[in-house]
């Protein structure tokens, strides 16, 4: 069963979405990408992730294109602008679900005023994969 997430930067919220997919469920394969792929993975959704046990730190922005000719039983959006723009993956691709987020890297402030939405925004993140994962992955 593999699993592909997708957003614009793949810089947070799909790389939070990878790594919590990954930790639930080891037999899974997931990747994520971007549309248009950050630098680098969000220091602050490494740091959410930690919190929870999680680690990510190895984690590389990916273009979409990378995985264009790959089969996915679903690709899953997590930011309107990936939703709006995903493009045709010519690679055998199941179900394609939208579960959007808004974007914690857009916060501003102090360290704990940025911290705080990637925490929210994280929660949120493996709630409603916890539910995809048992709706979805576990049914097919």
């Amino acid at each position: 069963m593999s699993v592909l997430v997708l957003c614009t930067g793949n810089s947070a919220r799909s790389q939070l979405a990878e790594g919590f997919l990954q930790s639930r469920d080891p037999d899974l394969e997931v990747h994520s990408a971007g549309t248009e792929p950050a630098r680098r993975v969000n220091p602050y959704a490494v740091r959410a992730m930690e919190e929870i046990g999680i680690d990510i730190s190895g984690g590389k922005p990916k273009h979409v294109r990378q995985f264009r000719e790959l089969p996915f039983d679903f690709v899953v959006t997590v930011c309107g602008e990936a939703d709006e723009s995903c493009p045709i993956l010519r690679g055998r691709a199941g179900k394609r679900l939208h579960i959007g987020f808004p974007d914690p890297a857009k916060a501003t402030g102090s360290d704990e005023q940025i911290m705080t939405p990637f925490r929210q925004v994280g929660d949120d993140i493996r709630k409603r994969f916890k539910e995809f994962h048992g709706q979805e992955i576990r049914k097919a």
